[in-house]
């Protein structure tokens, strides 16, 4: 692979329409991004997401195989189209205590996903309701402790894994003890090492251990760890505490780079050098092509001046790789969605839920 490709794979970007447009295929074909996202107004029907995928698809050729992410959570944080069944809130899962139901809500997700196409889910939440105010987590939240967050929401990252989707667990270190929303400014934490390994890194831990593939990190400041820079910034956060005292391997992605936590503060292509120089793997630039454009240039040149080595480079490619390689992806065409299939296994976890 060529450095530039090589940076277009740490690289996830979205686009505005229903269809590729120019700014999808200008990522796809232009900057050979590791993978695209899809929210809500890209979703028109499900005939038409379906084509969208399969579009995005026919676009990256026989090129590396793209990641294909979704923010498919369930509850309040839904990318499906209208026609699906909705499913309910993660922490109606978690009020049930059974992990068994958690993982059948996670093999929903990763149905519902690799139906239309999608084989990244940035799912499930690892985060803990400990703070009543923080509404930006609430009910996307497994549980109001660190057992039931751990057990449940682990459940359900398994069950989502067992249908070929990769899961994203997130957002580490924990957003849950927060009351500022990081898409418009940056969370603050002040807890010590000590008090996050007795609570928010419980569930996180859990998940390493389990063999969990991909975690995101979140704009959050942890003063404990470092007082300086968010999590998806930090090198201490991400490598030290991640990689080093917590033993994960796998591939990290940043939260969009694009969110007030991060923008407000760093230019979009300082973040994206200062993202890869803490650990992280895969960047998501969610919205601008004047931001994938600055993030894929910081980095580039980045590198061509030593500032990143080269072998920083390869090493996040590597993961990237590997992981879609586990994974089998492929840039084949997807079949038309069964959505009265994918109702009937929604309803079924409804009525096992009684809700």
């Amino acid at each position: 692979m060529t450095t530039q490709q090589k940076v277009g794979q740490l690289l996830i970007t979205g686009l505005e329409g229903c269809e590729a447009g120019e700014d999808g295929t200008s990522a796809v074909q232009d900057y050979q991004v590791g993978g695209m996202i899809l929210f809500g107004r890209n979703v028109e029907s499900a005939e038409q997401l379906v084509g969208l995928t399969n579009e995005l698809k026919t676009l990256n050729g026989d090129a590396v195989p793209l990641f294909l992410a979704v923010d498919q959570e369930g509850g309040r944080v839904s990318r499906m189209p209208a026609e699906i069944e909705r499913l309910p809130a993660p922490l109606t899962v978690g009020q049930s205590g059974d992990a068994g139901l958690a993982e059948q809500y996670g093999t929903c997700l990763g149905e519902l996903c690799g139906a239309f196409g999608f084989n990244v889910d940035f799912a499930p939440c690892l985060d803990i309701w400990s703070n009543p105010e923080n509404t930006v987590i609430g009910d996307r939240a497994f549980g109001t402790d660190a057992s039931a967050a751990a057990a449940l929401g682990n459940a359900a990252a398994e069950g989502i894994a067992a249908q070929g989707v990769i899961p994203v667990v997130k957002h580490f270190p924990g957003h849950g003890d927060t009351a500022v929303d990081s898409h418009v400014g940056l969370p603050v934490v002040e807890k010590s090492l000590e008090e996050l390994e007795a609570q928010e890194l419980i569930p996180f831990q859990e998940a390493i251990d389990r063999g969990a593939p991909a975690i995101m990190a979140a704009h959050i400041l942890e003063k404990g760890i470092d007082p300086d820079a968010p999590a998806s910034l930090s090198y201490k956060v991400v490598t030290g505490l991640l990689r080093e005292r917590m033993g994960f391997d796998g591939v990290v992605f940043t939260d969009d780079l694009t969110m007030g936590a991060v923008s407000e503060t760093y230019g979009m292509g300082e973040a994206a050098v200062l993202a890869v120089e803490a650990g992280c793997d895969m960047l998501l630039v969610c919205h601008g092509t004047e931001n994938l454009a600055a993030a894929y240039e910081a980095i580039l040149s980045a590198v061509e001046s030593g500032r990143i080595s080269r072998a920083r480079l390869d090493e996040s490619v590597y993961r990237i790789l590997s992981l879609k390689v586990e994974y089998g992806l492929t840039n084949a065409p997807s079949p038309e969605a069964d959505v009265e299939s994918l109702d009937g296994a929604v309803e079924a976890l409804l009525e096992a839920l009684g809700t």
